[in-house]
């Protein structure tokens, strides 16, 4: 085998050994083409892979989904890319860059406190910074789950039975 073939099969298990560097990128314009996105993230590091997701059936066949998956070679470049290019505006619209490994949250959920954490620790593993994300998404829930019950409490009145005839 040559130089090339061995370090590109290092690189690849590198990478699948850390799936937390891998971005999820959204909200695209359908106007933003795969070499867009690709020009636009490969500024922060090497780009390892890179998906551009298509429609596959129905009349928009062909067309952008609005979101692509990128991935690079170290934690650093994941990190940078994200607080660089998360909520910046591109065709008019706020893109969505995070770790594809965390689910959608809904707007608010994520306190800003976990936020800043996520920013100072560019050096620490992925899965640690996953991990306070859920932490924080897991705190949320909690405080809406007990609003939720306070709200449920004091909505659930009696009934007052005023139609019956005696």
């Amino acid at each position: 085998m040559s130089d090339n073939t061995e370090q590109l099969k290092d690189v690849k298990m590198a990478v699948e050994d850390e799936p937390e560097c891998r971005l999820y990128v959204g909200n695209l314009d359908y106007r933003i083409s795969e070499s867009s996105v690709i020009k636009m993230f490969s500024t922060f590091g090497k780009i390892v892979s890179e998906d551009f997701l298509l429609h596959k059936h129905g009349p928009k066949r062909g067309e952008p989904r609005g979101y692509a998956f990128v991935q690079y070679s170290t934690k650093e470049e994941v990190q940078i890319a994200k607080l660089k290019m998360n909520g910046r505006l591109v065709f008019g619209r706020p893109i969505v860059v995070r770790l594809a490994s965390e689910k959608a949250t809904a707007e608010g959920t994520k306190t800003l406190g976990a936020a800043s954490a996520d920013a100072k620790q560019s050096s620490t593993s992925c899965s640690k910074l996953a991990s306070l994300d859920k932490d924080a998404k897991i705190a949320a829930i909690r405080k809406k789950l007990k609003s939720l019950e306070g709200e449920g409490s004091s909505a659930k009145r009696p009934r007052l039975d005023t139609d019956k005839k005696t």
